[in-house]
């Protein structure tokens, strides 16, 4: 109330920031007509003029900001017959300025975006453009490519079909679009490669995300996962789910559906042990069980077919719970995938273990910039700020919103509620007016569709299993007498347009069938409607027993049907129940926005971990790195841990050393004798062995030209690096799925995963150097042809991941592993131990829920 007040008086925050863009749009216009009159040539030989003040650093962007956007408009002009509004302008120097532009649908974000990208590309760096499917990134990317080329730029973009070598030509490129998966993933791949040349993403200078909310609010708890086979048993799910099959609710388990969590009870224990035949299910041996059980209750009491996955050629698929489009290629973790797979009874797939992952919050927070633009930002205003200190900008519209947005709709049962929907849809049918109506699951797409065919009314659904096909559908949508059935928000970023006729029918009419969780789902579906200025309605057609209103809802709304005794089919309209909906998914909201902060809170642990890692990785992959002096560093750092695990310290005295033991250690370490040792204090003793060490080295490596030393040196430092790490992930993520129970002995789960994770990174740095300086120990050296050599150098990293069938591993190289040796890929076993027959397993791509 107060707010206000005090905003009629001095006007609001955002009020504030529009004006202080309203005088600089001034200055923009002034240079219209001066533009207006140059010729093409002299149009781009201007607009060449300001990129060179920017990169000679004669000017700053700030300094060219009004010409760049006068000539950015006037080539838009001339080339689509496109100018840019005021408020657009306003939305590029929201974006340049590092912020949210929330901009209602069709006020043209796209050509919104062409501004802040032009500007910010002149300094020679290339600029993300990030969209929520490939095929809005190629329609945008090739839509846009003459404007952009006629600045004098360079654009591609990249989807999940692109190549290896054609992803390193468009990241070359000045400007590039794809999708948040896609630049997440090449993120991670690039930190798994042998070659600064093979990296592709050069820079993290500025991104714009489209439809920021949807993911960087929407996608945000699912990280970015490459991951690997684990090697686990999979008949376990099968037998948990027989198991949780014949657990009774609520006297074996309960269901808590409000934070998606069900508990075993006394008694469902029990019988959970007499028939998984075991004394004890918690005892240490049987975790695995107990931890297969609760996934396997969770798959056949919390997710539900045709709404949370689909099964598709004797797959499951995740169905994206914000979009309703279908998830190809990823998988919910921690073995719920496998439980959900064993209870529909198809092919059981393995269980993958993390080779890399991050998080989108972390992912996009590596940009020097970051923007976004959106049709609804302002109810997750706070955690934009608070987790990537992004502010938001509301942009008032070209021309006033006509929509009328009507007071929802209640009734007692769905089965009423579908019924109302039905008659409604004939309704408008009969008259012409287009109807879009929005679901919230394929399961009720499904209902609504059979319905609709039984009343003989021709419609259109667009769900998760036609999403190739939603733009085209999409944009049909809004033609006379059509009838669209949309789960949530499929077909995003694409325009319904209206032609005069349906303008004078009253435009398209928008029915919801279901609140969201999300206030913003709602507004995005409201938003399909009345863009530009066009007329339409929009109301939310709800019952008693939708899941919003059965889990959170207050029960005033219930108390009130009651009071009122409604007769069946009957409904309640009026804006305190719109309200005590609304209260509703601001609960939903704040629990949301806590999961998101906590999965946030605990990967800025394991950010500070990777960074720290992958910039060794950058040192290690780079020519002019020092990599001897970093090996003899790490070799003296390798004997004082080892001195020290034998309990020889310089506080005690040399006459308690064990020797005869630190020889047998160091033989099998170094596969050296080192002798002499006896009567030695520490550090002379110390002294002898690194000399001893170093010496022993040179004399094997002398064989070798320093540059081809150099590069073994690098590949091996690189393998022993990735597979520790890929080992550390694996400890991570287990100490991740139990830290949980520490909250049981009155301690912050948190506090202690910061302080069990930084024990074992310490172990990890300790486990890099001390295998790294093993395995250039043990190999032994061949002398080869130069010619061969030089071909080994190109092929090195690839022969440690092909499969071998040999007894032994010698690449042309000369590098030659026995079998009974240890092996180079940092696993600290024997070779054969390692490998077997078959080699190492190469990664395999996946995304995981959580």
């Amino acid at each position: 109330m107060l707010s206000s007040i005090f905003g009629s008086i001095f006007g609001t925050r955002n009020t504030r920031i529009l004006k202080k863009y309203k005088k600089r749009i001034h200055a923009i216009n002034a240079l219209e007509s001066h533009y207006q009159s140059l010729q093409d040539q002299e149009l781009q030989e201007a607009f060449l003029a300001l990129k060179q003040k920017v990169q000679n650093q004669e000017a700053s962007l700030e300094d060219v900001l009004n010409d760049s956007f006068a000539i950015t408009r006037e080539a838009s002009r001339r080339i689509y017959n496109k100018r840019h509004h005021d408020v657009q302008l306003i939305g590029g120097m929201v974006l340049h300025d590092g912020k949210i532009a929330e901009m209602k649908t069709g006020e043209g974000k796209t050509l919104v975006a062409t501004l802040a990208v032009a500007l910010n590309a002149m300094v020679g760096k290339s600029v993300h453009v990030v969209t929520v499917n490939d095929y809005l990134a190629q329609r945008d990317a090739e839509d846009l490519r003459e404007l952009y080329e006629f600045l004098g730029y360079s654009i591609g973009y990249i989807t999940a079909s692109t190549n290896e070598e054609e992803r390193l030509k468009v990241y070359a490129s000045d400007i590039v679009y794809g999708t948040n998966n896609e630049f997440g993933f090449d993120y991670l791949r690039d930190n798994m490669k042998y070659s600064l040349d093979q990296k592709v993403q050069k820079n993290h200078y500025f991104a714009i995300i489209d439809e920021v909310d949807s993911i960087l609010i929407d996608e945000a708890r699912t990280p970015l996962i490459i991951s690997g086979p684990a090697n686990k048993k999979l008949e376990n799910y099968q037998i948990a789910n027989e198991v949780a099959q014949k657990l009774t609710k609520d006297q074996d388990f309960t269901i808590d559906e409000k934070n998606r969590v069900i508990l075993l009870t006394e008694e469902g224990i029990q019988r959970a042990e007499e028939l998984f035949k075991v004394d004890n299910l918690y005892n240490i041996e049987n975790a695995g069980l107990a931890h297969h059980l609760d996934q396997a209750l969770k798959a056949n009491y919390l997710f539900i077919k045709d709404k949370d996955y689909v099964v598709q050629n004797n797959e499951v698929v995740i169905v994206d719970e914000f979009t309703g489009r279908l998830s190809e290629g990823r998988r919910f973790s921690e073995g719920l995938h496998q439980a959900i797979e064993a209870k529909e009874q198809v092919a059981i797939k393995e269980e993958s273990q993390t080779l890399a992952d991050i998080t989108f919050q972390n992912y996009f927070r590596l940009y020097d910039k970051l923007a976004g633009m959106t049709g609804t930002a302002q109810t997750e205003a706070g955690e934009f700020l608070q987790i990537y200190n992004l502010d938001v900008v509301s942009i008032p519209t070209n021309i006033p919103i006509q929509r009328k947005d009507l007071n929802d709709l209640i009734y007692k049962s769905e089965r009423e509620k579908f019924q109302a929907v039905i008659e409604k849809i004939k309704e408008l049918h009969r008259k012409g007016q287009p109807v879009l109506v929005g679901t919230a699951s394929i399961e009720k797409s499904e209902i609504l569709h059979e319905l609709l065919k039984k009343e003989r009314i021709p419609h259109t659904v667009l769900n998760a299993k036609q999403h190739t096909k939603e733009a085209e559908i999409i944009k049909d949508a809004g033609n006379k007498g059509a009838v669209t059935i949309a789960t949530n928000m499929a077909g995003r970023g694409v325009d319904i347009k209206l032609t005069d006729e349906i303008k004078e029918l009253g435009g398209l009419y928008i029915i919801g069938t279901e609140r969201h969780e999300s206030r913003r789902i709602d507004n995005q579906l409201r938003g399909r409607s009345g863009r530009q200025g066009d007329p339409g309605v929009s109301q939310f057609y709800l019952s008693l027993e939708d899941n919003l209103l059965r889990i959170f809802g207050s029960d005033k709304i219930k108390g009130i049907m009651e009071k009122l005794g409604l007769k069946d089919g009957e409904h309640i309209e009026s804006s305190l129940v719109t309200r005590s909906v609304e209260n509703a998914q601001k609960k939903v909201e704040g629990l949301h926005f806590e999961s998101r902060k906590h999965l946030l809170e605990y990967d800025d642990v394991a950010n500070e971990q990777r960074k720290a890692v992958y910039r060794l990785r950058n040192q290690l992959l780079n020519q002019d790195f020092d990599i001897d002096s970093k090996i003899k560093e790490d070799r003296q750092a390798v004997v004082e841990n080892l001195l020290l695990q034998l309990d020889i310290t310089p506080e005690i005295h040399y006459q308690n050393y064990d020797i005869p033991k630190l020889q047998v250690q160091f033989q099998e370490s170094f596969g050296i004798k080192i002798e002499g040792l006896e009567n030695l204090d520490y550090e002379e003793l110390q002294a002898k062995i690194i000399d001893t060490l170093n010496a022993s080295y040179e004399e094997k490596m002398q064989t070798l030209e320093l540059n081809q030393r150099s590069e073994i040196e690098r590949i091996i430092y690189l393998q022993v690096l990735d597979s520790t790490w890929r080992e550390h992930l694996y400890m991570m993520d287990n100490l991740k799925t139990g830290i949980g129970l520490r909250g049981y002995n009155q301690k912050d789960p948190l506090v202690e995963y910061k302080k069990e994770s930084y024990n074992l990174f310490l172990e990890l740095r300790n486990s890099i150097k001390t295998e790294t300086i093993k395995t250039l120990h043990l190999i032994k050296l061949q002398a080869h042809q130069e010619e061969a050599n030089k071909q080994a150098l190109q092929n090195l990293e690839d022969e440690f991941s092909q499969n071998l069938t040999s007894s032994h591993h010698e690449n042309k190289f000369g590098v030659k592993i026995a079998r009974n040796e240890l092996c180079p890929c940092g696993s600290g076993k024997k070779y054969k131990q390692c490998h077997g027959k078959s080699g190492p397993k190469k990664g395999l791509l996946a995304r995981k829920a959580q």
